[in-house]
């Protein structure tokens, strides 16, 4: 069984609580709507990914007879309320943020309204796996903007923490923009393009680093891109070119070369003149090895002759801000609207939406707060997403995502787009809202 598809992938408080809305009879509907508190420092804004998996998951959930006997044999559950799991299933409804979405603290990326045993116990893994794909789509984000034109391919699945997080960091950086991924699985699953060159032990394994070159070529003829920097990057780049020729016989082309470590850009514009001074104009130069958003920015910055970048353990990891402060809130419980009111975690109550408004050039001027049943001007961003367990349409191909986060990021404000000190953008708590939670907060607790 793939353990990420089990229910039992949670949190042991899930289920205590589970066990005590059982004996009380508590099954009213309520409304938990996940949002981020705060930007990590130097962020400005969040890109929204995930929610295709935790549809799928919602869809799926459900207790097998191998997990209800483990939980009976525990000891921790009444038998009565094991035999009640056996039956439970999603029917809520979701409303979230389309994925691609750029989105701001506070604001809702998923609402789920279900019966609140099955609105609490999704709580876990929700978090789980829309937090870690917004997370590293909105750092990827930040190396689309740092290298535009640029090929951005993600390096990172070996340094990922642990295979759903490698697989889900594909998949969310090529939401963001980035060309494909080095793991091969996210090429057979989604269809996200699969880049590879090869490692320095294939060059070390040979005798001559020439003898590995030309047989690497050979046997990938229609993907030639050699590694050049395994003992000196400039040697590395004269040997290639004076391979080309031979493999330009046998009709191989060479498409790139790597450059791994040193000073990148020096060794770049060292590694151009070399090619260029060959004849080899048309082979490109791809740069690797513990690169971040910054790294590349300064690199285009200093007009490094770099045409493409794998970017690995610092996006896989988003090693700089490695957690959103992401909570899932119940806001509203049969009928009746509630709100949070701990120091430095108030939330807003109620049922929300979130509209959009645009300049005349139709840049993102400000987003406003909103409740549900209180409609204002502009966009409304979230969307259904599920009625009654079910999607309400099928899944969102990854190129439309795509191109709706690159449309996001074109339109977003230049200063919130900064890497550094980025501009606030603008979101207003509505009125009806503010006077919501006041409201609440006058009643007895």
């Amino acid at each position: 069984m793939d353990p990420t598809r089990s229910i039992l992938l949670t949190d042991l408080y899930q289920l205590t609580m589970l066990q005590a809305y059982f004996a009380e009879g508590m099954e009213e509907p309520a409304a938990f709507e996940l949002f981020a508190r705060a930007l990590p420092r130097d962020r400005g804004f969040y890109v929204a990914a995930g929610l295709e998996q935790l549809i799928e998951l919602l869809e799926q959930a459900r207790f097998t007879s191998e997990e209800l006997d483990w939980l009976r044999g525990t000891g921790r559950f009444r038998s009565d309320f094991v035999d009640w799991l056996a039956d439970w299933r999603f029917t809520g409804d979701v409303d979230a943020l389309p994925e691609g979405t750029v989105c701001f603290p506070d604001e809702p990326l998923v609402r789920v309204v279900a019966p609140i045993p099955e609105a609490q116990l999704v709580e876990s893994r929700l978090i789980n796996i829309v937090h870690f794909q917004t997370l590293i789509a909105s750092k990827a984000a930040r190396s689309v903007l740092a290298a535009p034109g640029r090929l951005l391919v993600d390096f990172g699945m070996r340094r990922a923490h642990g295979a759903e997080a490698a697989l889900y960091a594909a998949r969310a950086s090529y939401i963001a923009g980035f060309a494909g991924s080095s793991t091969v699985l996210a090429d057979m699953r989604w269809g996200i393009p699969s880049f590879g060159t090869m490692a320095h032990s294939f060059i070390e394994a040979h005798a001559r680093e020439s003898d590995a070159f030309e047989q690497f070529a050979r046997a990938q003829p229609g993907n030639v891109v050699l590694l050049v920097d395994t003992y000196d990057t400039e040697a590395g780049a004269e040997t290639v070119a004076a391979i080309a020729p031979r493999l330009a016989e046998a009709g191989i082309r060479i498409k790139a070369v790597r450059l791994d470590s040193g000073d990148l850009a020096e060794h770049a514009r060292r590694v151009r003149a070399i090619l260029d001074g060959a004849g080899l104009p048309s082979v490109g130069i791809f740069a690797s090895g513990g690169l971040d958003e910054h790294d590349l920015a300064e690199l285009v910055a200093h007009g490094a002759p770099v045409d493409g970048f794998g970017v690995g353990t610092r996006l896989d990891t988003s090693a700089d801000a490695p957690y959103l402060d992401c909570a899932y809130k119940i806001q509203e419980y049969a009928g009746l609207p509630r709100r949070k009111r701990s120091e430095g975690k108030a939330s807003w109550p109620g049922r929300k939406q979130v509209y959009r408004h645009r300049d005349d050039t139709g840049r993102f001027a400000g987003d406003r707060l909103t409740l549900a049943s209180d409609p204002a001007e502009g966009e409304p961003l979230l969307v259904p997403a599920m009625r009654a367990g079910r999607r309400v349409g099928p899944a969102e191909g990854l190129d439309a995502i795509r191109a709706r986060c690159a449309d996001q990021l074109a339109h977003l404000p230049e200063g919130v787009k900064r890497l550094r000190d980025p501009e606030p953008y603008p979101v207003e708590v509505s009125r009806s809202l503010h006077a919501l939670a006041t409201e609440i907060d006058r009643r007895p607790h």
